[in-house]
């Protein structure tokens, strides 16, 4: 059995679609289906609209509802725990992944071709200035942070129940899901598909919460911050050594009179700016440590419900 992973956040009128969708890839997989449904606390009726509708479905689902919003990964991560299936794929809720890619996930991972499986972007029938937004994004991505990311990124993913083991072993706050995936290693095998455009709502997916993920994502996989603060420093330093010398060659040369007012006041910002970049990208390390030792859950289920395909063997927790 394989069981998929749907983070449901602000999809309401996504929810009708979405079933049909999973009925088909359930009939398609001959039952050999789990569907975890885990709303992360969305302010819609998503949630009410789950809860009415899978008991007539069909389907082997759970339905996990968050306490609040804990944020996409950790929706993920909560529905990972859940799934009962051999293999675990992961994908949206607004459909713009094809489903179909489910069934390529559970044949690599089920013939052991490998132990990970992703979608990679073949194309996307998006708007001209979103997919120049996104190619811009995970082409700093792949530069700043784990170069062996597919050029499109990866927004689903299908693993073996021993990998989600040893993905949720790694209890990180803040921290990038996509990158403790491809951290953790293991055989992995890359399935193309054509990425449809959404028709139903809008993204949740803002630029605001693009860099919040490109900067837990850098200063969760690299040491690159702490690279460049060094560079700079070495830099500040050699640029004040030059500049100190240039000063007292001109000063005893007899070309300075008075001490320049704006060299000095370059000098007094350009390193007042350095020394608070420097606290700050310290500070940020030291805050994410902070966090990681208060050991505090990454998301809380309130509620939990479980639908077997016989209603007889219906569960709500």
């Amino acid at each position: 059995m394989i069981s998929v992973v749907v983070p449901v956040y602000k999809n309401e009128e996504n929810v009708p679609p979405l079933l049909d969708a999973m009925a088909q890839l359930h009939d398609d997989l001959d039952g050999d289906l789990e569907v975890v449904f885990v709303v992360d606390g969305s302010p819609d009726e998503s949630y009410r609209v789950l809860r009415d509708a899978l008991p007539k479905s069909g389907l082997t689902a759970q339905l996990l509802l968050l306490s609040r919003n804990f944020g996409a990964f950790n929706a993920v991560k909560a529905g990972l725990r859940a799934a009962r299936g051999e293999c675990i794929a992961v994908m949206a809720a607004d459909l713009q992944e094809p489903p179909e890619l489910v069934r390529e996930f559970h044949r690599i991972l089920s013939t052991d071709e490998a132990d990970v499986a992703v979608g990679v972007r073949a194309g996307r029938d998006d708007p001209w200035l979103s997919r120049r937004l996104s190619g811009f994004f995970w082409a700093l991505y792949r530069r700043l942070v784990q170069p062996e990311i597919p050029p499109g990124g990866v927004d689903v993913f299908g693993v073996t129940r021993a990998v989600r083991d040893e993905v949720l072993k790694l209890e990180e706050s803040n921290s990038s899901l996509i990158g403790i995936l491809f951290w953790v290693g293991f055989r992995r095998a890359q399935v193309p598909y054509c990425r449809r455009r959404r028709d139903i709502g809008k993204s949740a997916w803002t630029l605001s919460k693009r860099l919040r993920y490109l900067t837990d994502s850098v200063f969760g996989f690299t040491d690159l911050p702490i690279r460049l603060l060094i560079r700079f420093g070495l830099f500040g330093l050699l640029a004040s050594i030059l500049l100190t010398m240039a000063v007292l060659v001109a000063k005893f040369g007899g070309t300075i009179d008075v001490p320049g007012y704006a060299a000095t006041l370059l000098t007094v910002v350009f390193f007042g700016a350095l020394n608070a970049l420097g606290l700050g990208i310290i500070g940020n390390y030291i805050w994410r440590a902070f966090e990681n030792t208060k050991t505090r859950p990454n998301y809380i289920v309130a509620k939990r419900h479980s639908y077997d395909s016989l209603p007889a063997e219906n569960m709500d927790e």
